[in-house]
């Protein structure tokens, strides 16, 4: 017999099975494929987070290699030196064309620097040509930057002795007070010598060096005493300086590390030292600004909660958790630093700038722009001017960085920092709705910059006492630069009148805001 044809639906199932079989094929090739392509992805995110990395370690260590304008200064640098080098007439007529010539203008130096002034009279008395008497007729005049050699001097102080001739009374002037008792230092010596340790960061060993370079010979430990001594008579200022500033309504913070040694372990522990800045004049206030420090032993939100204990108003800082806890009850309100988020995005724009990060930048950019037309105004004509321009330059920027976010992966870098900005949105919008506040923090960063930078020279903190003593001159030094005043001039008066019994009623005179020099000052010390 012979098989039976194939029937119709036979071959239809035949094609059912074989449609089937395809399909799975390439369900699997597509889902294949998916995988493959979200391995790539995840390959690519990790380079570009690699690299992200490495940019950023590459900026901290060696600085921004590719920016062109360091080697633009060199350049410049070494033509005017090849210019100099021609000779001193070479450097005065600079052509613009081939029409003009501009001439550069005569600087005048700082009208405050003290002057010595040395007349040129001709060398003689009458007229050369016919013998005639000369006559004045005005001057010329030149100015040029001099330097006078520190030099060091020994004071000697002598009290004679007088004796009544009907009693036999001895009679002689008392001795001065001194800020150490059988001391060779006086407070300006003093004042110098702790303003090269915490204002300039020159360990004591270095200062010995440099002593001894002019003749002086001293030992480190014998600065490290005095200076501890004459730091300790800053103490009455430093609370003041302290109550004073947690009157204020709007303080900025900022923190940095501080290893402080643990004594015979020959380690150290993960101290912080923590600055605090009252400063208003931005939005036209007249209050003088100050700032503080405090050094802890470890980093914590208690050590700031401790500090502001009793203060209300605006704390600005970064996004540091340990401050989450201040916020709470909400005495205190938080503004965020818009120069944070900005710093983030920048990390990842320049590295690998995209449409989203260069939109983010310029919408940031645009709004400081504002800042700097508006400071020094009122607050409330900040606050209007913020409404009317920065408002909706904010509300576009989130509305755009929300837009296009959703589709980025929460592991990208850009993800992060706008995730950063998102989640304290409100803080970051807070000097909208204040014409007090500022934008960011930078006002406590500048102040503990140059911590941060001395820091190199000496590595850690020799006690958790040295460190308090650090963070107390610390902030004499940084409020007399916030208020203009010569720290180190302040430092060496102030100490004398406190060493000579200066009231207590009378602290306020001594604030770097108030001093006037003892010598100008008609009120007499007090016995």
């Amino acid at each position: 017999m012979s098989e039976q044809a194939p029937s119709t639906a036979d071959f239809l199932a035949r094609i059912a099975l074989l449609e089937a079989a395809v399909a799975a094929r390439d369900t699997t090739i597509a889902e294949r494929d998916e995988q493959l392509r979200r391995e790539r992805a995840e390959a690519a995110l990790r380079i570009q987070r690699l690299q992200l990395r490495i940019d950023r370690f590459n900026r901290k260590a060696f600085g921004r290699s590719s920016e062109k304008l360091g080697q633009m200064l060199l350049e410049l640098e070494d033509i005017e030196t090849d210019v100099a080098a021609s000779g001193p007439d070479a450097e005065l007529p600079i052509v613009a064309d081939t029409d003009k010539v501009r001439v550069l203008p005569v600087r005048k130096l700082n009208p405050n620097l003290p002057r010595k002034r040395i007349v040129r009279e001709p060398s003689c008395a009458g007229c050369p040509g016919c013998g005639g008497d000369l006559r004045a007729m005005g001057e010329d005049s030149d100015e040029m930057l001099d330097l006078v050699v520190q030099a060091w001097q020994v004071i000697e102080t002598v009290r004679p002795k007088y004796s009544c001739r009907a009693c036999d009374k001895i009679i002689q002037a008392p001795a001065p007070a001194k800020a150490i008792a059988r001391g060779k230092l006086s407070y300006a010596a003093l004042a110098h010598i702790m303003m090269a340790k915490w204002g300039y960061h020159l360990p004591y060993y270095r200062q010995t060096q440099m002593m001894a370079a002019k003749g002086v010979d001293t030992e480190r430990s014998t600065l490290a005493r005095s200076a501890g001594y004459a730091a300790a008579l800053l103490d009455p200022i430093y609370n003041r300086i302290r109550e004073i500033g947690r009157s204020r309504t709007k303080i900025h913070t900022d923190d940095t590390r501080l290893p402080i040694l643990a004594p015979g372990t020959g380690t150290t522990h993960k101290g912080a030292l923590w600055v605090y800045v009252a400063d208003d004049r931005n939005s036209g206030s007249q209050e003088p600004p100050i700032a503080w420090y405090r050094a802890t032993m470890g980093r914590a939100g208690e050590s700031v909660m401790t500090e502001l204990a009793g203060f209300a108003g605006t704390l600005q800082a970064d996004g540091f958790t340990g401050y989450n806890q201040i916020y709470r009850d909400g005495a205190i309100r938080e503004a965020a630093c818009l120069a944070h988020l900005r710093r983030k995005i920048f990390d990842v724009h320049d590295s690998q700038p995209t449409e989203l990060s260069t939109t983010a930048m310029a919408g940031i950019q645009a709004i400081y722009r504002i800042e700097e037309e508006i400071r020094g105004l009122p607050p409330a004509e900040r606050l209007a001017a913020r409404r009317r321009r920065t408002r909706p330059l904010v509300r576009a920027l989130r509305r755009q960085l929300m837009r296009q976010a959703n589709g980025l992966s929460r592991h990208a870098d850009i993800a992060k920092a706008f995730a950063y900005g998102t989640k304290r949105w409100r803080a970051f919008n807070r000097f909208l709705y204040d014409g007090q506040l500022e934008p960011d923090n930078l006002i406590a960063e500048r102040a503990i910059r140059g911590f941060t930078v001395g820091r190199r020279n000496w590595l850690f903190s020799g006690s958790f006492a040295a460190a308090e003593r650090s963070a107390v001159v610390l902030s004499i030094i940084e409020t007399c630069k916030l208020c203009s005043v010569d720290a180190e001039a302040y430092m060496a008066d102030v100490i004398e009148r406190i060493q000579n019994d200066w009231p207590a009623s009378r602290w306020d005179e001594l604030m770097p805001w108030n001093w006037v020099r003892c010598k100008e000052m008609p009120l007499p010390l007090a016995a």
